[in-house]
């Protein structure tokens, strides 16, 4: 894909590429891809499964670091360091991820402070308000167990977006969620885009990836313009 987006870019990947195994077991999953992400900009991936988003997805929340290629992050090179990209992804990433990771002896309140106080960050009340939008005030007293997949799913996405990071990294935010509640969700992410959160979304949902300002296609480790 030619990447034209790159003016302003917050996050920006080159020549990406990432495999898993070794001799003829190797599985090549990026296979030199280019990526730029513009500063408040809501940018959809799409593809089969085994296509490699999800591993985009990591390599470009500096969780795992790619074989060749390189990333930056708001115009400085990813930190060699593996503290210097912990301390990235802990203040200025937030992840929601396909296995939620909640706290489970930790109600779906408490699992949210948790995360503001490893981030040193302050409750102002985004929280709050987002446990009211994606409809969990009822349920943020209880543990994860007692919760659906559904609000589970919910929860995360509360706890990823409560410290107002400055990038979002969704995999399949609505994956777990009935119509209702994923244009719930969707119009979130809409709203707090307007507002100036830069997103990139994987979905297998051409409804769900309407609701970014960019979409693009993956197949066989690269990037395609997406034709609707």
């Amino acid at each position: 894909m030619s990447d034209t987006n790159a003016a302003n870019p917050l996050v920006s990947a080159r020549g990406l590429c990432k495999g898993y195994g070794k001799g003829r077991a190797r599985v090549e999953v990026l296979r030199g891809l280019d990526l730029h992400v513009n500063k408040g900009e809501f940018l959809a991936v799409m593809g089969p499964s085994g296509c490699g988003k999800s591993t985009l997805l990591h390599v470009l929340g500096l969780m795992t670091a790619p074989d060749a290629g390189s990333v930056c992050f708001d115009g400085v090179a990813a930190p060699a360091r593996a503290g210097g990209r912990t301390a990235i992804r802990r203040d200025r990433i937030g992840f929601v991820f396909q296995r939620f990771n909640l706290i489970g002896v930790l109600s779906a309140r408490a699992n949210v402070a948790i995360s503001l106080r490893v981030r040193g960050r302050r409750d102002d009340g985004l929280a709050g308000e987002l446990f009211e939008r994606l409809g969990l005030s009822e349920v943020a007293a209880r543990k994860p167990g007692q919760l659906s997949i559904g609000e589970q799913q919910r929860v995360a996405v509360v706890r990823a977006l409560a410290h107002r990071p400055d990038l979002l990294l969704a995999d399949e935010p609505t994956g777990n969620l009935d119509s209702a509640n994923a244009t719930g969700l969707l119009d979130v992410f809409r709203e707090i885009n307007r507002q100036g959160q830069t997103i990139v979304m994987i979905t297998h949902s051409p409804e769900a990836a309407q609701a970014a300002g960019r979409i693009v296609c993956m197949r066989d480790g690269k990037l395609f313009d997406h034709n609707p």
